[in-house]
């Protein structure tokens, strides 16, 4: 407890040397550095820091580093982050906008909406989604591009045209996959607060080829066995195993004990365990998301694209992530994202069923005018916040339409036309190159185009029909002033068809 207290200390008279939490914009730390991004290095009392006992120079670099020594930054490191953080939090909010009349003020209302349902969502179980969805998102990027090339060189395989250069194609599209589960290790260490290499190196014994040698419940593992689930798991051991490592190893044996017995003790744990309970629960995830499909079909899609918008909604969407994630390193797609994409499409329905309800309000068509392009890529939350969550029953009917452009897409399923996605992250027009089915890419883009073309006209005839009461369409079907930027007032995001990306989380999942 007093090697604690002396962290935190330590933690506590470098923070305000540096400006406080909000100057601080990164941090991380090497074998002996604190590493600091700041926003104004001209807060920085250099001499103040030379002068703190823990603290053994100061370094100015692309990042302001303040040498603590091995060991002891390991330790002071977590310590600043949390104080960081409760600065932060501690930090006045901005006024929140008055109620809506005019469409700016309905994007204002909108955005506040987004605010309280932001601070309802900081429940421990809604936060480990989030550090979840924190750990995945990062690999985005590289599913999308990965993933598009994947689709290029079946195409390019199936015509059979370059043929000299598709099997490049294919070590391109498939390197990452092979190896994400150390960047999801990686990527866990990072979040839960420990050190990222560690974690990615022991999520890499799950890849090893060498594991095929190594027997463990009475059969032989296999190479990538347990997946991203097995990654997670291995990665969040090392870094509890690396925590108690810190809090009893002598801080002069520190860089040598700690990462060898953090290695040592997960990396045995992931062999002998890990791996396998891990590869038992991916391959029943599979299952069962094929069973659902093919026996619950259109029921099941109804459901799952009808309430995806309300999970956006309370944050619950990000349990999806290592699903969505598990299912392509199993089958090489997803087959809930597409159905989950409908829902983008029910809001787009419900937007143009609103534009043309009132002909009278040109701030709110202007706003919809504005946000309808990222709607149809995907983009969804300029429309939710902007216009049918502040309106109400738009939103229920949104979900309408969602609810039957998931049951055309899981209806097509049931008959054995599985519709996947290659990666996660887009939702709209822009799933269309990462589309790959059992059937052929043609069939897999006329399902999925079916799908959304079901979406726009539920979402739209539910809206036009049931979307507005007498008083609310006598309230806003009437002449305003056009809002200058209504859009830019909630930001564009993805929570439309997908999560919110300023959680951190992908479109589309």
């Amino acid at each position: 407890m007093a090697t604690e207290d002396k962290n935190r200390a330590t933690a506590a008279a470098i923070l305000p040397l540096v400006g406080g939490a909000a100057n601080v914009s990164s941090i991380a730390h090497c074998m002996t550095r604190l590493r600091l991004g700041l926003h104004d290095r001209s807060l920085v009392q250099d001499e103040a820091l030379k002068a703190v006992p823990a603290v053994m120079g100061v370094v100015e670099d692309d990042t302001y580093q303040i040498v603590l020594g091995p060991g002891t930054v390991a330790r002071v490191t977590p310590e600043f982050e949390k104080l960081v953080e409760e600065g932060r939090a501690a930090a006045p909010a901005a006024p929140e906008a008055s109620a809506p009349l005019t469409a700016e003020e309905l994007a204002a209302q909108g955005a506040e909406m987004k605010a309280a349902r932001k601070a309802k969502n900081s429940t421990p179980f809604k936060l480990f989604l989030r550090r979840i969805a924190n750990i995945f998102v990062p690999l985005i990027p590289a599913l999308i591009g990965c993933g598009i090339i994947a689709g290029l060189n079946g195409l390019l395989v199936n015509l059979g045209w370059l043929t000299s250069v598709t099997p490049a194609l294919a070590a391109m599209a498939s390197g990452f996959m092979a190896l994400i589960a150390v960047f999801v290790g990686y990527n866990t260490a990072k979040e839960f607060g420990g050190t990222p290499i560690l974690g990615g190196a022991v999520a890499a014994i799950i890849v090893f080829p060498g594991v095929a040698n190594i027997e463990a419940f009475g059969q032989k593992l296999s190479p990538g066995q347990g997946g991203v689930l097995g990654a997670l798991g291995a990665a969040v051991l090392a870094v509890y195993v690396e925590k108690w490592c810190r809090r009893w190893v002598p801080e002069a044996l520190d860089v040598l004990v700690t990462p060898t017995l953090t290695v040592l003790v997960s990396g045995l744990v992931t062999i002998f365990g890990l791996m396998y309970v891990a590869g038992e629960v991916s391959t029943a995830i599979g299952t069962f998301a094929d069973w659902l499909l093919s026996n619950g079909g259109a029921g099941a899609g109804l459901v799952l694209g009808g309430f995806f918008l309300p999970l956006v909604m309370l944050g619950l969407h990000q349990a999806l992530i290592p699903i969505h994630t598990t299912l392509i390193e199993q089958q090489g797609y997803t087959v809930l994202l597409p159905i989950l994409a409908m829902a983008g499409a029910g809001q787009v329905g419900a937007a143009l069923a609103v534009f043309v309800r009132l002909p009278r309000n040109e701030s709110i068509r202007r706003t919809i005018k504005s946000a309808l392009p990222a709607g149809f890529l995907g983009v969804g939350e300029p429309l939710i916040y902007g216009v049918s969550l502040p309106l109400g029953r738009p939103f229920i009917t949104a979900c309408v339409g969602g609810a039957f452009g998931g049951a055309f897409v899981g209806f097509f399923n049931q008959l054995g036309d599985a519709v996947g996605s290659t990666a996660i992250g887009p939702s709209g027009w822009a799933l269309f190159p990462l589309l790959d089915g059992n059937h052929g890419l043609g069939a897999t883009i006329a399902i999925y185009a079916g799908g959304l073309v079901v979406g726009y006209l539920a979402g739209f005839v539910a809206t036009y029909f049931f979307g507005f009461g007498k008083e609310l369409l006598a309230e806003f079907n009437v002449s305003q002033e056009p809002a200058a930027s209504t859009v830019a007032a909630v930001g564009p995001s993805t929570a439309g068809a997908g999560p919110d990306t300023t959680a951190k989380a992908p479109a589309g999942v």
